[in-house]
Formats: structure tokens, C-alpha cells, sequence
């Protein structure tokens, strides 16, 4: 779970909050009006460690010059339904959202349609992209790499990235989204419970000694989070990277290297036109079937939830727009002093 509240903002202040304060470090009103909108909806739907609870980074990112915000992405090449994109350091969650819907645009032409962008910035949640996408009718696969921050498994240096993976497919009322690092808990998780003085509900990764630990902070400090399914979960960040930086021309993480300003990195957006194929009435029928089957799953315990990906981002989204996003007050009067 991510932290508990210690102060609600709603929605529409949030954003607000946002948007003034991106105009005031350079940002355009039409951009800083789109990026608000979507670190807020991270927040929104629950997912804090993208959304609010980084988002003094990214202005910090903006005054430092990392992040370009009136930058553009330009198309470098194109073949058929596949094409390549630069996208000139601009704002990662921007670049992003152009590049889903570039993708989509393809589909619609071709049924499939692949967008590869070489030197942009963090997209945030990767969530948000495949939610964008479903919501309109296509499955959204993407990734993205990042800097050095896993190691190779078996190894104690880090020399792999905890690259985000996210699938979506359209499911009624809303969609069905998995997002996912490479690691057990993203650094953003981790670094809210070390905020918070809590453990990880499951082992994260190793401590300085080389012993599997519950303690984020240990894990930080040692740089050595464990990958999903152990070696499984560092063959595919590998892969990933690799896919992401020759698609993309840009990139690889070990090229992109130090966290200490993760920029200049390769992203990949893959949309599929659901309306281009046949049986429309099977593909929803076999999707439904499927849930529901999953749905009469014997409970492991009184308190187990069986759900299907991004069923609890459209609870946690109900209840924070009732209630408003919760929200660490420091890090709020933080937020407000920028």
C-alpha cells in the first residue's frame, strides 16, 4: 500500500497548484496545463510515488536544464506502421503522451503501430499511458529504460535499469492495465515507506552485508533492490533495454549510467487497433469469461482481494476524488514554496 494521509488536497487544487507552479520554472500554459493533469491523476489513482510525491523533482529537473520544456519530439525515420522519434530532452510525461497517441494514430491506419523515442525524459507512471490508450479502444504495450540502479543477477554493482513495463487492454467499464518495474518495489515505493518508518510488506532486496531485507532504507543505501522473479526479472530488464535502445536508436541504460540526473532515455510505444479485428463479439466475450473465471478464485485468507490489474487504481481513484489526494503536509508546503 502507499503511505497513509496525513492531509487531503482535491483534485482540482492539485492540479492547479501544478500548473501555476510549471508556468513560474518556464513551462507553456498548454504544457504545464497537460503535465498538472497528469501528476495529478497519478496522484488521483493512488500511485503517489509518480505523481505528487515526485513532482519536486521535476521542477528541479526543469531549473537545472535537464528537462527542455518547450523542447518537441521530431521524427528521425519512418517505415510503414514502425517509426522513430527524437525526443530533444522535452518533458518525459509530454513526449509520452505524443507518443501514445502517434501510436495510435498508426494502429488506426495499420491495425499495429510502434513508436520508439531516443533521448526524453522520465514519463512519471507508465500506467497513465496505458490507461490513455485502452480507454479508447487499443491495447497499449510499452516500456522504457532507465538509469543504472539494479544490479545483473548474482552480481552486487548495479549495471541494469528497473525498467517499467505496462500492458493495457480494454475491459469494461474502464480497461485492464499492468504496470510494473523490474524491481520488487519501484525506488519511488521504497522511498515513501523509508519516509513513512515502515518496512516493505515482502523482502525488497539486499542490505549492505548481502542479506535479503524488509528495510528500504537499507536496500537504497546498498543500491541492490531484487529484480521480479529473481533472474527472470534481470533477464528481462536486459531485454527490454536492449529492445528499447536499438528501436529507438538512442540510449542503452549503462550509456544513460548515474541516477544522480536520469535523462536521455529510450522509450518504446506499441498500440493495437482492437476495432481492426475480427469477432468483436468473441474478443469481448473471452475477455469477460477470463475475469470472471478469476473472479471464483478460493481466498487465501479473510482478507485477500482477488482482482484483475487496475481494478484497485479505479477504487483508490473514487475514493481520493470523494475525499482528496492524500498527501504528506511537509512535502505539501514543500510543494507550495516552490
Amino acid at each position: 500500500m502507499e503511505t497513509e494521509p496525513r492531509h487531503r488536497i482535491y483534485r482540482d487544487e492539485m492540479k492547479s497548484v501544478f500548473q501555476d507552479i510549471l508556468q513560474r520554472h518556464g513551462m507553456k500554459e498548454q504544457k504545464a496545463l497537460l503535465c498538472a493533469e497528469i501528476f495529478m491523476i497519478n496522484s488521483l489513482e493512488g500511485i503517489y510515488s509518480h505523481g505528487v510525491n515526485r513532482f519536486p523533482r521535476f521542477v528541479k529537473y526543469l531549473d537545472e536544464g535537464y528537462i527542455k520544456p518547450d523542447a518537441e519530439p521530431t521524427l528521425v525515420h519512418s517505415s510503414g506502421s514502425i517509426e522513430q522519434w527524437e525526443g530533444n530532452l522535452g518533458p518525459g510525461p509530454l513526449n509520452a503522451v505524443f507518443a501514445t497517441d502517434r501510436a495510435m494514430q498508426l494502429a488506426s491506419a495499420n491495425g499495429i503501430g510502434l513508436v520508439a523515442l531516443a533521448n526524453t525524459n522520465h514519463w512519471m507512471r507508465g500506467g497513465y499511458y496505458g490507461w490513455h490508450a485502452a480507454r479508447k479502444g487499443f491495447v497499449f504495450i510499452g516500456w522504457a529504460n532507465t538509469c543504472v540502479n539494479m544490479p545483473a543477477w548474482g552480481g552486487k554493482d548495479a549495471r541494469i535499469g528497473n525498467n517499467p513495463f505496462v500492458i493495457a487492454v480494454p475491459h469494461d467499464p474502464e480497461a485492464i492495465v499492468l504496470d510494473f518495474a523490474m524491481t520488487q518495489f519501484s525506488y519511488g515505493r521504497m522511498e515513501a515507506y523509508q519516509h513513512e518508518g515502515l518496512k516493505l510488506p515482502f523482502p525488497g532486496g539486499f542490505n549492505k552485508n548481502g542479506e535479503l531485507t524488509d528495510d528500504p532504507g537499507a536496500i537504497l543505501e546498498a543500491m541492490r533492490p531484487v529484480p521480479i522473479g529473481y533472474w527472470k526479472g534481470a533477464g528481462l530488464s536486459l531485454l527490454l533495454d536492449i529492445l528499447a535502445a536499438t528501436l529507438s536508436g538512442g540510449l542503452s541504460t549503462h550509456q544513460i549510467g548515474s541516477c544522480d540526473k536520469e535523462t536521455n532515455i529510450s522509450q518504446v510505444f506499441i498500440s493495437i487497433d482492437m476495432a481492426k479485428l475480427g469477432k468483436q463479439n468473441f474478443i469481448k466475450g473471452t475477455i469477460d469469461n477470463i475475469i470472471s473465471d478469476l473472479k471464483k478464485s478460493e481466498a487465501a485468507g479473510p482478507d485477500s482481494d482477488i482482482r484483475y490489474p487496475g481494478e484497485g487504481v479505479v477504487r483508490t481513484r473514487k475514493t481520493n476524488t470523494g475525499l482528496g489526494i492524500p498527501v504528506d503536509k511537509g512535502l505539501w508546503d514543500k510543494i507550495l514554496a516552490l
